[in-house]
């Protein structure tokens, strides 16, 4: 057996080491051939280096070209890259068009041109582009480079950022509710919006403001060096409180304009939706716990409307008491904050106004066209998505909420990432 043994291990070894010599003979034949092939391009003055002149790169495609072998394998003898090769073979075509071949590439962002006309557009206002905005989003930089006739990438336009020193910066803070039935409210909640029929409705229901018209601080790029000052003692040219409604199921908008925030103004908002809903089996208010959501006169109202046996009928879902972060409409708000208020200066109440209109208008028709229930951020507004989730900050950490004149010093200085340097006061929600 010991004889047996031997001998057939004697054979593996031997046959492990001719399957080693025919592998580097392979490997030495395929190094002869990029040396032969390294050797020809510098025979004829072409070098192997990170950019290639005009010249070279004709010279390369004429290598390739004249080839008896497929162009793929002959590429990568040579060690280039066939998306590099077909890009050259084009753009050596349309600058003999054009007479404009020269020694060397450019790419977009080293191009002065695309830089200033990058930040051309830095400096100016969304809405000078057609844009409902009053601060800049990476998306509608290119879609406004591109209708200057200078289409940029997204990176590019991050790398010439960045590259001039530029940041984006935030601040986080976090909520917690000290309801003791916390865990009751949130479970009746939850019951509701898991057993909702086609014929009911729930509203999220809240109310934004007031804020000031006037220059407003906000998140913004800003050069190396230098901070965009807000004045902070300023004359306001009026104030909006928004009233609004965000039915879940089909992610629609209800606004409108208040005085103040009072029972009468709920009132209202319940009237106009019993009426607009009217077709609806059942529908549910579901907000925070201000005095005037829970008043006797509000009370009053809705079992007055319930006993007259008209439709829809109205039930109430009040949220856990300091509980905004479930309140779902607070993530629509946060996002037509960033978009509308943040980095504006309106020159009068009916111009933001109507800039909040459009939002609030353009949102629906997308959700009309794109039916969804909340809680989906295809729509790319919302800064937190609008969904109801116990995990779920909809009230944004982000967005500066406090538009109400402080003691202090005279000016409040908006920092590189936008943020105030001081502190913010108490909300005024």
């Amino acid at each position: 057996m010991r004889p047996r043994q031997t001998s057939k291990t004697n054979y593996l070894d031997k046959l492990r080491d001719e399957v080693i010599s025919t592998q580097k003979a392979i490997i030495q034949r395929q190094a002869e051939i990029i040396e032969t092939c390294k050797a020809i391009l510098k025979s004829r003055g072409i070098i192997k280096q990170k950019r290639y002149s005009d010249k070279q790169k004709e010279e390369i495609i004429a290598i390739v070209e004249s080839t008896e072998k497929s162009k793929r394998t002959k590429l990568k003898e040579l060690g280039i890259n066939s998306g590099s090769y077909y890009y050259w073979r084009k753009e050596i075509t349309l600058k003999r068009a054009t007479n404009e071949l020269s020694e060397q590439r450019h790419y977009k962002f080293e191009k002065e041109e695309y830089k200033s006309a990058l930040f051309s557009i830095l400096h100016s206002p969304p809405k000078d582009f057609g844009f409902n905005r009053a601060s800049w989003r990476l998306e509608d930089i290119h879609a406004a480079m591109k209708s200057k006739g200078l289409p940029l990438g997204h990176n590019y336009i991050c790398r010439i950022i960045k590259d001039a020193g530029y940041r984006f910066r935030s601040a986080k803070k976090v909520l917690t509710s000290t309801d003791p039935n916390y865990r009751n409210k949130l479970k009746k909640i939850t019951q509701i919006l898991s057993n909702l029929k086609t014929n009911e409705k729930f509203f999220s229901i809240d109310e934004y403001g007031p804020f000031a018209i006037k220059i407003q601080g906000g998140k913004s790029y800003v050069p190396p060096g230098k901070a965009r000052v807000v004045p902070q003692l300023q004359k306001s040219k009026g104030f909006l409180i928004i009233t609004a409604a965000l039915e879940l199921s089909s992610n629609q908008i209800v606004h409108f304009y208040s005085k103040k925030k009072d029972t009468d103004e709920m009132i209202k908002l319940l009237e106009l939706l019993i009426s607009k809903y009217s077709n609806e089996k059942r529908i549910y208010f579901s907000w925070d716990a201000a005095s005037w959501h829970a008043s006797k006169k509000f009370k009053q109202a809705v079992d007055e409307h319930n006993k007259s046996k008209k439709l829809p009928k109205v039930k109430l879902a009040p949220l856990p008491a300091c509980a905004q972060f479930l309140n779902v409409i607070e993530s629509v708000f946060s996002g037509m904050a960033k978009a509308i208020i943040h980095n504006s200066d309106y020159q009068s109440v009916d111009e933001c106004a109507r800039a909040i209109n459009r939002y609030f208008s353009d949102r629906n028709k997308f959700y009309i066209q794109n039916p969804q229930k909340a809680g989906n951020k295809i729509w790319g507004k919302e800064r937190v998505e609008p969904r109801f989730s116990e995990s779920n900050n909809c009230k944004d950490p982000q967005y500066l909420h406090n538009f109400k004149q402080t003691k202090g010093s005279r000016q409040q200085c908006i920092g590189a990432y936008g943020g105030a340097t001081n502190k913010p006061s108490a909300t005024n929600r």
